[in-house]
């Protein structure tokens, strides 16, 4: 047994490695490929400096990936619904593509509204200094956070970035009256209440809907599975208790009770067989127990709610898939457009669990907690499918956006109001998210997805379900919310309705959100003066 575990490990090890080895190679490739058709795209201008700005831009994706997207996939690890492998492979083929097709159009909303810096007279390397400058801060807080498996906002961490390098920058020019006037304060302002909004907020939606899936389905498939097993158990006795009785018997009796026996045998296998036709004690006592168990709606809870909780889901997905995503890239698809959608999906979403809670069949009528895991599970695939694709096609912006202002700087040698994002620099980022999500990204899944509550696909689902609501809401209403956080408050009001929260560990977790924005700031700053004073 000590060898064939020692092997198996030894096995596992080698397969990482070359798992290892093959990403590594695939972001080298690829960084490679994408620094030599960059450089053809800047026109072979300020070649160091672009060099650099790339070498970061992607550090920055790869820690966007072992931070927000681990956080995104945690609950679906931690519930066991999809392995790391397989979360990677969902992640990479929902992440990129919401990246490639719809990520591009939102990465110029980065600059505005946190500074201003029209009104200074700012030359293009000073403006590619305060971005880069940003994207080397958040990218190092991040690796800094995901090492010690604390979710942080990456918005927060770009805007902390920008904010930081670009009061020194306004210090520079125009001392320190015109370094904080640069920074929109109010808009920080509302940031800082999003620590407190997007948990709360999260962590209230969460709790009901977990408080109500848990009620009326798990709590139902519970009680009905521990009377399957009462009723089996009785079963049990009153054969046992049967051949007490026969073995005690004399001979004379046994011939006509065997008699009886055999004439209960056989009327009781018919559909049509009642009590009054059985003679025994014996046939009569199994007749009242398996038309109790038969009586047993055991699938009602999961055919009555399951199907409506997967359709408001489907519709909630679909929402932030469209409003977060494909509208970036279709500014004509209207919002009747999107609401006939959104209910199209829903309705197919509930047609196809209903008619899947009627198939179910043989022993998963009584293993609830199995049919229960399992349809839990598929639901679960879809939320994480679409947070993923809504993820991509929005924050990546938090690397690309910085990015796409140096690549057209470098380019032009002008600052424009809106910078073009080729297709390599998405895919590039894109292929940088997954690789970081592989390399650093456990812990982060172990924090969101075991440490703070364990979870189940049913809570699993609930979490994201309730952190999709909240963002999209947020974002309709105009509130200021992270969907880093969001999810995590949704964790936490998880582990509320189960008793099993975490609390101790929210403490660094908390910390981590305060001191983001500052301290990527302050680390900005520092980097500005560095570059400023090696690349002037």
């Amino acid at each position: 047994m000590g060898i064939s575990n020692q092997s198996s490990k030894s096995a596992g090890s080698v397969g990482n490695t070359r798992i290892n080895i093959f990403f590594a190679l695939l972001l080298i490739g690829m960084t490679g490929y994408f620094l030599w058709w960059g450089l053809e795209y800047t026109l072979h201008q300020q070649t160091l400096l672009f060099v650099v700005a790339t070498a970061f831009g992607v550090f920055m994706a790869f820690n966007i990936g072992g931070n927000d997207v681990a956080n995104s996939f945690g609950t679906s690890v931690g519930a066991g619904t999809l392995t790391i492998t397989q979360a990677l492979c969902v992640a990479a083929i929902f992440e990129v593509s919401g990246a490639v097709l719809a990520g591009a159009e939102v990465t110029d909303t980065i600059r505005k509204g946190i500074v201003d810096l029209d009104g200074l007279s700012v030359t293009p390397n000073q403006f590619i200094y305060v971005m880069l400058s940003a994207l080397i801060a958040a990218a190092f807080w991040l690796l800094f956070a995901t090492k010690r498996g604390l979710p942080v906002s990456t918005t927060h961490a770009i805007i902390g970035g920008v904010v930081g390098s670009s009061i020194v920058l306004g210090f520079d020019l125009g001392g320190s009256s015109m370094a904080f006037s640069t920074v929109n304060w109010p808009t920080i302002a509302q940031i800082a209440t999003s620590w407190v909004i997007s948990p709360v907020l999260g962590g209230v939606i969460a709790y009901l809907l977990y408080g109500q899936i848990k009620k009326n389905i798990i709590d139902y498939n519970d009680k009905t599975e521990a009377q399957i097993v009462e009723l089996k158990d009785d079963k049990k006795i009153i054969k046992e208790n049967h051949k007490v009785y026969f073995d005690a018997m004399t001979e004379s009796e046994k011939l006509p009770y065997t008699s009886s026996m055999l004439h209960d045998q056989d009327i009781y296998k018919d559909e049509d067989c009642t009590l009054e036709d059985l003679e025994t004690d014996y046939y009569k006592n199994l007749y009242k127990i398996d038309r109790e168990r038969t009586g047993l709606d055991t699938l009602k809870a999961l055919k009555k709610w399951v199907p409506i909780i997967a359709a408001a889901g489907a519709v909630v997905m679909t929402a932030m898939v469209v409003f977060k995503g494909l509208k970036n890239v279709n500014s004509h698809l209207t919002n009747l457009n999107a609401f006939l959608f959104m209910g199209m999906v829903g309705a197919l979403v509930w047609l196809a669990t209903y008619i899947y809670t009627k198939s179910i069949r043989g022993k998963h009528k009584e293993d609830l907690t199995k049919a229960t895991f399992i349809m839990f599970s598929w639901m679960q695939v879809f939320t994480a499918s679409a947070f993923a694709f809504s993820h991509g096609s929005n924050d990546i912006a938090n690397a690309v956006g910085p990015f796409a202002a140096i690549m057209d700087v470098i380019r032009t040698n002008e600052i424009a109001s809106h910078a073009a994002v080729p297709p390599a620099v998405m895919i590039t980022f894109g292929v940088s998210l997954i690789v970081g999500l592989w390399f650093i990204g456990k812990e982060v899944i172990q924090t969101v997805g075991t440490n703070l509550a364990k979870m189940h696909p049913a809570s699993g689902f609930s979490a994201e379900l309730a952190a999709a609501a909240v963002v999209m809401g947020a974002s309709t209403m105009g509130l200021p919310v992270s969907s880093t956080h969001t999810l995590v408050g949704a964790v936490l009001g998880i582990g509320i309705v189960n008793k099993d929260t975490n609390w101790a560990l929210m403490k660094p977790i908390g910390l981590a959100w305060v001191i983001t924005l500052p301290a990527a700031a302050i680390m900005s700053a520092v980097s500005f003066v560095i570059l400023n004073q090696v690349f002037h």
